[in-house]
């Protein structure tokens, strides 16, 4: 398709958007009466208008049946997790029994690690993205520190090279070929946090795979932004956040996948709790474990109602929508905000330098962007001027163009805020 960087093509665009009515089901912060434009659904996602229902439910539930709210709700308690299986497999590319949520995703992480990272003398060490989110990292070194390694030691990072921006797929594999049987854990993120590069976990998996080690991957920026095939790529775990483009909510619940090949391995260790142990005996409340064949067997307590209801507000739009088609969007609305920036930038003669790569099989639904020599004060005023966006040091602004409620217009309103910021 050949772009146009004017109104009226913009809103040619959303008059064929087939997803265009769902911009409506969302709540939007308000700039001078206007709805915001709004770049940060990959930090935290709108409020779905759904929302209310699904929390104002288990309110009610909780008013008029108390405790027994867990049998005799509208959607019982004690087996509303059940509900996420069909549809959060849907998102992933999983098996229904692959998928549980708990907890948080940091959190998750460090309970599978419990059962996937077990370092040997001579197989102990993990190997990562350079400059993966910190918490990840803060994490890998705890782990080690835990299991008695030194980090630098144990923790392998790839590193982009000199000059560039992202990471090549051939460094990766040859990495993992040259630390090889020493290798105990493959453990990245899909989808970079700051460049917005996404990774052929495929092609990862296989190669950890080859290499003797386990492969799990951070989902944060992936779920619900990019195709999945957690289950046809024989990835050993995951987890994720829910409250980026799944727009469940600040700090909501996490999503995890464990492949169906361990399920039924009792002899894997894990830490495990009462929500874990066998569904049809969990009352009984027996002194040995005996955890459910599923990823729901690395649950360990009862569930957050309130905070699940929200996330399945939001996994029923997924379910409406299904990934294929917010895909298609998600690729239209990324090239036409890259088309925009870089009109922009001839406009005002300036350099952007958009470091996401351009092939679409590397990149989802973020564009980050150094604007070389404008820094902060331009983002200042994009904030001020209605445009809600993400700074990142030392020079870096991403624009995460969501296809569940952001609008071609959107991208034609920004270009021209983008402009006067600049000519200011």
């Amino acid at each position: 398709m050949i772009f146009q960087n004017s109104l009226a093509f913009a809103q040619q665009l959303d008059a064929q958007d087939e997803l265009k009515h769902y911009r409506e089901e969302f709540i939007f912060p308000q700039h001078e009466g206007k709805n915001v434009i709004y770049f940060t659904g990959n930090s935290l996602g709108l409020q779905p208008k759904r929302t209310k229902k699904f929390v104002d439910e288990v309110m009610n539930d909780w008013a008029n049946h108390a405790v027994e709210g867990h049998f005799y709700a509208e959607r019982p308690w004690w087996d509303y997790h059940e509900r996420f299986a069909k549809p959060l497999s849907k998102i992933v590319g999983a098996k229904s029994s692959e998928v549980t949520v708990m907890n948080t995703l940091t959190v998750n992480l460090h309970l599978l690690m419990v059962s996937f990272y077990r370092p040997t003398s001579k197989r102990y060490k993990i190997i990562c993205e350079e400059k993966a989110f910190p918490s990840d990292q803060y994490m890998f070194q705890s782990q080690v520190n835990f299991h008695g390694y030194k980090a630098e030691d144990a923790i392998v990072e790839i590193k982009r090279r000199e000059g560039e921006n992202n990471i090549r797929l051939e460094d990766i594999l040859t990495k993992i070929d040259e630390v090889g049987d020493e290798l105990a854990l493959v453990l990245f993120g899909g989808v970079n946090y700051y460049t917005g590069q996404v990774f052929d976990m495929k092609t990862i998996t296989e190669a950890g795979h080859k290499a003797g080690a386990v492969v799990g991957f951070d989902l944060a920026h992936a779920a619900g932004n990019i195709k999945l095939e957690l289950h046809d790529w024989n990835v050993d775990f995951a987890a994720w956040c829910s409250y980026k483009y799944m727009n469940s909510g600040p700090g909501n619940a996490s999503g995890c996948f464990v492949h169906e090949k361990h399920h039924f391995n009792n002899d894997l260790p894990r830490f495990a709790g009462w929500w874990g142990h066998n569904k049809e005996r969990r009352f009984k409340m027996e002194p040995s474990f005996d955890p459910v064949h599923g990823a729901d067997g690395w649950q360990i307590s009862n569930l957050p109602i309130l905070s699940l209801a929200p996330y399945l507000a939001a996994v029923e739009m997924f379910d409406e929508v299904g990934m294929d088609n917010l895909i298609s969007k998600r690729n239209q609305i990324t090239a036409y905000l890259e088309f925009i920036l870089r009109e922009i930038d001839k406009q005002v003669n300036s350099t952007f330098e958009i470091i996401t790569p351009t092939n679409q099989e590397e990149r989802a639904c973020q564009l980050s962007v150094f604007f070389h020599g404008e820094g902060r004060p331009l983002f200042d005023y994009l904030m001020k001027n209605g445009v809600i966006t993400d700074w990142r040091e030392p020079n870096v602004i991403r624009f995460a163009p969501v296809p569940f409620y952001c609008s071609y217009e959107d991208m034609y309103r920004f270009g021209q805020i983008l402009k006067q910021g600049i000519l200011s």
